[in-house]
């Protein structure tokens, strides 16, 4: 429900609740938000949502780019999480000041962080993740049930003309042990 020019009546709520917050809208997006947790952000029902998407176009972009960026984010963690990689891990330690600082809001600096030290390390290829992605990326190959085609026939009879009733028994014993 638009507002049409010298109409009354109540404002639509996408002036008020979502143009003014569509920045704030694509960080969500890109923080993996659902369109659900956005509405309840922005105190409009997911029906509403749905009719601004199909109405404004500008939202509909901030909503499709922002959640394709989280999800290449998290394909891209995935991805190196299968491989392995390698990082440096950076150790801080808060120190004393010789002579405490006067900050511009007014309040005293007794101490500070310092860096002490810097460490590479290598994070080992995850088997989880490697499976996650083989199952996902080539289910012909990996999925867990494969689908197996047999051609030809399998026979199964045994000729049992001319065996006694004993040998009958402990055929029938090996098979059932």
């Amino acid at each position: 429900m638009k507002e049409l020019p010298g109409k009354r009546g109540r404002k639509n709520k996408y002036y008020t609740h979502v143009q003014p917050r569509l920045e704030e809208i694509a960080y969500w997006c890109r923080d993996g938000l659902t369109e659900e947790e956005i509405c309840k952000r922005l105190g409009i029902s997911v029906a509403s949502l749905n009719n601004y998407k199909n109405e404004y176009i500008e939202l509909l972009e901030a909503l499709k780019t922002n959640r394709e960026i989280a999800d290449y984010r998290v394909e891209n963690s995935l991805y190196l999480r299968a491989l392995g990689y390698e990082y440096e891990e950076e150790t801080w330690e808060e120190f004393e000041l010789d002579t405490p600082v006067l900050k511009e809001d007014g309040t005293i600096q007794r101490t500070e962080l310092r860096l002490t030290k810097k460490v590479k390390k290598k994070q080992a290829p995850d088997v989880t993740a490697q499976i996650f992605w083989l199952k996902n990326r080539r289910p012909d190959k990996w999925r867990d049930k494969q689908d197996i085609e047999h051609s030809g026939s399998v026979k199964n009879e045994i000729d049992m003309s001319g065996l006694s009733l004993e040998e009958l028994r402990r055929l029938a014993k090996d098979d059932h042990s």
